[in-house]
């Protein structure tokens, strides 16, 4: 088992690297990256006025992600249980209230969550239209009814939470339901789902390759699952191709949406299993959505190798560090309420 603090700090700050080192070049194609970084692209976090590399909109997306699940734990164990995806919907509500949007008149009860109270999170980092138009609609969408037809990666990149707290056979399905709620095509919260259940599986025991296989098995039992299976198989069959990188991403799309950018990030994160750094630098340069595959890359690798296996000046670098921390010290708290610290929640 890799229930360790190591593992699931990794995870979520191997996620915050891999957005922060792809977030200045989200939206610069390959040749761009090159001019403005060098031959070999972008290899360093780029630090802000104030010292630190700047996390993205998928950084801040998961922290929420995170503080609804450690939300919905603590009201089943009082109340009993809860539905999972609908509380990390008000967590989302919530993430809103930091982009500038007001409140859902209806669910004024919703907004005590203690990420509000973080100055840091109040800043616009290029937030998904998907996301936003969906949470604006103040509606749920579910698997059984999609709010809209959207593929988009803004369901996959945010729930890493998601498999590092629940097991395996819970964590695809909570997955997928939570990324429906702003992403209705099948490729959109299904891809979320695998991550879920990579990360699941790791923390669990399982090693890399095995975690990845057996989240294909997984994945086929769902229906729409093809076009996301497809570029999973892909990815897989690229890893020991002698394409360089670049190419090789370039074949698997550029990561706007769902599938490709889970097949960018699992194609780097086992060409480099045991590199958390080139792992890093692959997923962020080319012609896509950097930050994203970053993000995803950083979690799985982040939770595969632990944090020590992370370049100490890339840790110390990264936006919002403490309360990264934190989350990640809370989800780690065991699941059963014989072992659930209250004191630990404060606010959730």
């Amino acid at each position: 088992m890799r229930k360790q603090a190591d593992h699931f700090h990794g995870c979520l700050i191997g996620g915050a690297i891999g957005d922060a080192l792809g977030y200045p070049v989200e939206f610069l194609c390959y040749s761009e990256i090159q001019q403005r970084y060098g031959p070999e692209g972008i290899r360093d976090l780029q630090l802000g006025p104030k010292g630190v590399a700047e996390i993205s909109d998928d950084t801040q997306m998961t922290l929420f992600t995170a503080e609804g699940i450690l939300r919905a734990q603590t009201r089943s164990i009082a109340k009993g249980i809860c539905h999972v995806p609908s509380v990390v919907y008000f967590a989302y509500q919530r993430w809103l209230i930091t982009q500038g949007y007001p409140k859902h008149e209806e669910c004024d009860w919703a907004y005590d969550g203690c990420l509000l109270k973080v100055p840091e999170l109040y800043a616009c980092r290029a937030p998904g239209n998907t996301c936003l138009s969906a949470l604006l609609s103040r509606e749920l969408g579910t698997i059984a009814e999609p709010i809209n037809n959207s593929k988009g990666c803004g369901g996959l990149m945010r729930v890493a939470p998601v498999g590092l707290f629940f097991r395996q056979e819970k964590a695809f399905q909570l997955a997928a339901e939570i990324a429906a709620l702003t992403h209705g095509h099948p490729s959109g919260y299904l891809s979320a789902g695998v991550l879920a259940y990579i990360i699941a599986g790791i923390i669990a025991g399982q090693e890399l390759a095995e975690a990845v296989n057996s989240s294909l098995i997984e994945l086929e039992r769902y229906v729409g699952h093809e076009e996301c299976a497809a570029a999973l198989r892909q990815a897989i069959s690229l890893v020991d191709s002698d394409l360089p990188d670049f190419e090789a991403i370039s074949t698997l799309g550029q990561g706007w949406v769902g599938e490709e950018a889970l097949a960018i990030a699992v194609y780097c994160a086992l060409r480099y299993q045991d590199d958390f750094q080139r792992a890093l630098i692959a997923a962020v340069n080319h012609d896509g959505d950097s930050d994203s595959t970053g993000a995803i890359t950083g979690s799985i690798l982040g939770a595969y190798l632990g944090l020590q296996a992370i370049p100490a000046e890339w840790v110390e670098g990264i936006e919002l560090l403490p309360i990264i921390q934190t989350i990640a010290d809370d989800l780690l708290v065991e699941y059963d309420e014989n072992n659930l610290d209250w004191e630990r929640y404060p606010g959730y």
